[in-house]
């Protein structure tokens, strides 16, 4: 007995140890400033989310947006899912990042499930079917007539490939039986000029993006992609109104490379719903058609898993690809 209580000291004695040094690294955490990429330009939904966080976060270190676009997201998510799983380095997730790119790129520089670490939902948002106002179209009817008389006369932009934004007109052309071309740029602030310019004449746009727009009347608005209609917009229809069935809604999120420790995330999770649930900061999201929309880790990981298999379908359906 006394040599069996001799051997088991050592050993509960760095039990102990090890337990009292996690404690003390989630203590710490986070012991250095914080990046948080986005992976679009400025400007957009997820930028404005990330710097909103960054702005409200009381971690006790300083959270950096970085700005990291191209390919559709996957050159920013690459990023993250390649950095060290501290905490030190996050991703302003999108639906398109991580739920539509493993189906439009036949080689993706990261898993979209296993080199991340659900941290939690922020919000969700209808995309605002709009034109430029040269087009002779006031809804959607007349934008599905217009398109089936003048088959490919039409362009759609978007800030990337497989994006949300993207694949809204994938879907439309798919339930609609009409064409017309996609045209992707490198961030919805390219996108936008042609928009109003006339060189492209479509886009499926984040409505905290394109509402602004419209209600300046530089662009018209002719519908939303969720199934109901959103509270910021109650006077523009949705797209189901007029096409059965049809729905896209955008998402945000926030993941951390995988193997994060469990008590880090969780430390994150708090913060992001502390951030979000702060009454001018939801106003905020609302007045832009951004809803709220927070989770806990296994929440945001089973309705990612449900989302990858429905735009997967969506994808092969249009047979949209990025490469």
């Amino acid at each position: 007995m006394k040599r069996k209580t001799f051997l088991l000291g050592p050993l509960l004695a760095g039990a102990l140890l090890a337990s009292a040094a996690g404690l003390a690294q989630a203590q710490a955490y986070p012991s250095k400033p914080i990046r948080l990429v986005v992976t679009f330009p400025p400007g957009g939904a997820p930028d404005i989310l990330a710097r909103l966080f960054a702005e409200k976060a009381q971690l006790g270190q300083n959270v950096m947006v970085d700005n990291k676009p191209g390919a559709g997201g996957n050159i920013g998510a690459a990023d993250v899912a390649k950095s060290a799983p501290d905490g030190s380095t996050l991703v302003l997730a999108t639906v398109g990042t991580h739920s539509i790119n493993g189906a439009l790129y036949s080689k993706m520089p990261y898993d979209m499930v296993r080199d991340f670490a659900p941290v939690a939902h922020i919000a969700s948002a209808p995309n605002l079917l709009v034109v430029t106002n040269s087009l002779p179209v006031k809804n959607v009817a007349e934008l599905i007539s217009y398109m089936k008389a003048n088959p490919n006369k039409l362009s759609f932009g978007s800030p990337g490939i497989g994006t949300s934004v993207h694949v809204s007109g994938e879907l439309f052309k798919s339930m609609t039986g009409t064409q017309m071309e996609h045209v992707p740029y490198r961030g919805r602030q390219f996108a936008i000029p042609d928009l109003v310019g006339g060189q492209i004449q479509v886009m499926f746009d984040n409505m905290p993006s394109a509402l602004p727009m419209a209600k300046e009347g530089k662009i018209r608005a002719l519908a939303q992609t969720t199934a109901v209609r959103s509270g910021a917009a109650p006077d523009v229809p949705t797209v189901a109104e007029t096409v059965s069935g049809f729905e896209a809604t955008t998402w945000f999120a926030l993941f951390a490379p995988a193997g994060t420790p469990r008590d880090v995330v969780m430390k994150l999770n708090a913060e992001v719903v502390r951030v979000f649930k702060l009454p001018d900061v939801a106003d905020k999201l609302k007045g832009l058609g951004l809803e709220p929309w927070l989770s806990t880790p296994e929440e945001l990981g089973a309705y990612q898993a449900k989302e990858i298999i429905k735009w997967a379908k969506v994808v092969k359906d249009s047979g949209a690809k990025a490469d």
